[in-house]
């Protein structure tokens, strides 16, 4: 009896966890989405999930680290069949970009001239993970580091596509979905392994 009410407690404190994780992800993401990340301190972050500061270092480590937890959970992809994976990624993203729309423009202020190196840094490695994910989705487990600066370059194209979309408006969600979900795969099939033959 004592085994099967010590084996409820550690489910309802795993859950309880898993809870106060994506609390404090999402009021992050919210945070950021509406200051710039070098305007934004533990304290700030803390204060918007509700709770101790000192949670969110047993959490996250810092502050850093959280920022790159909100990219890595923003472009984890679904659990789908791989001939679907990369255009369901695409939808999921583009909603999500959708969805919040501040976050992503606040991302590539921090991007621009005269940036703070750290964020630089941070949104280096975000653009790593998303070449990561965007090519395990469609197919390549373990790219080489060619690869990975390859789909780096289709991220640039990415965020250009997605600022005509969203800030001039001359491209609509759809055109840009088109372009993305048909992009990497012809960028991986065609143009990936011409390259790549010819990198010596």
């Amino acid at each position: 009896m004592a085994a099967v009410v010590t084996e409820g407690v550690r489910k309802r404190t795993r859950l309880e966890s898993d809870e106060r994780r994506r609390q404090i992800l999402d009021s992050a993401r919210d945070l950021l989405s509406s200051r710039p990340y070098s305007e934004v301190s533990m304290a700030d972050l803390a204060e918007a999930a509700g709770v101790a500061r000192g949670l969110l270092h047993h959490y996250f480590g810092s502050k850093r680290d959280l920022y790159l937890a909100v990219v890595r959970d923003s472009i984890q992809l679904p659990s789908l069949p791989a001939g679907d994976a990369w255009e369901a990624s695409v939808e999921r993203w583009l909603a999500m970009i959708d969805d919040n729309r501040e976050l992503w423009m606040a991302a590539l202020r921090a991007g621009g001239v005269g940036a703070d190196p750290e964020v630089e840094s941070m949104l280096d490695e975000g653009k790593e993970l998303i070449a990561e994910q965007a090519l395990r989705a469609v197919g390549i487990a373990e790219p080489t580091p060619a690869m990975l600066a390859m789909t780096r370059g289709f991220g640039g194209f990415t965020e250009e596509v997605t600022r005509e979309w969203l800030v001039r408006g001359r491209l609509t969600r759809e055109q840009v979905r088109v372009l993305l979900a048909g992009g990497l795969p012809l960028l991986v099939r065609d143009l990936l392994p011409a390259a790549l033959a010819v990198e010596s």
